[in-house]
């Protein structure tokens, strides 16, 4: 299932319109991960990329994972109309494969210090350069099915077993993706949590346990609302050799 992106150092798992379900580094090649200090509205944002990817001597096409902070959720409705105008931004680019996303995203809204409008968090790109694991960037997910709401697990609850079982979905889509990325748990060096609920009477068992040798790195969570009214928790995984901060 994996797809080339055209002189851009990696390969891409398809997903849906808006975004890919992951990237991973083609030989030769490793995923940089680059953090802002401060977000920045999202279309600044990919200006700022520009300018980084020309100062690492990388193509736009390089570029292969976005994540983003928004100030609340969105309806279903509204998601669509926020996608169609950030795909626009990729097809001026040139990034599109054969019509195909292949930038993989997470898009939150965080519950203290959100941004007043949708901005650029992070980014990841290939860059030349061998190690001796696999790295790549799996794209955040909520406990749904191609954001159809009537696919949404225990839609309208929030009790601490129905989070629970939610996580647990969730779980299972990253370890699909991280095996069709041709990955492994051990390759994982973040593990990220976006939801506005506990998570300590769940992390242990449903997501430490599950995660195998990543277990290490522990989890980060990030008090967060997922970018759809009606989704409770998301999450998504890294494993790189470089993180930058800017």
């Amino acid at each position: 299932m994996l797809r080339d992106v055209p002189g851009g150092g990696y390969r891409f798992l398809p997903g849906i319109e808006p975004y890919s379900s992951g990237a991973v580094a083609l030989p030769g090649h490793a995923i940089v991960h680059v953090t802002l200090c401060a977000p920045v509205p999202w279309r600044d944002g990919f200006a700022l990329i520009d300018r980084h990817l020309r100062a690492e001597s990388r193509p736009r096409t390089a570029l292969c994972a976005i994540a983003l902070r928004i100030p609340k959720p969105l309806s279903f409705d509204g998601f669509a109309e926020f996608n169609a105008g950030y795909r626009e931004q990729l097809v001026a680019w040139g990034l599109l494969v054969d019509g195909a996303n292949p930038i993989a995203r997470t898009n939150v809204a965080p519950l203290v210090g959100a941004p007043l409008s949708p901005s650029l968090y992070a980014f990841a790109y290939a860059a030349p350069g061998a190690t001796a694991r696999t790295t790549f960037v799996v794209a955040g997910s909520g406990e749904v099915d191609r954001l159809n709401a009537d696919t949404i697990v225990r839609r309208g609850e929030t009790s601490a077993d129905a989070i629970r079982e939610k996580a647990a979905f969730v779980m299972r889509v990253m370890h699909t993706r991280l095996r069709a990325l041709g990955a492994d748990w051990a390759d994982v060096t973040t593990l990220d949590v976006y939801t506005p609920h506990p998570i300590e009477p769940f992390v242990t068992q449903t997501i430490l346990s599950a995660a195998g040798a990543a277990a290490v790195h522990g989890v980060r969570w990030y008090p967060s609302h997922p970018p759809i009214v009606g989704l409770e928790y998301e999450m998504d995984l890294r494993g790189v050799a470089r993180e930058i901060v800017l």
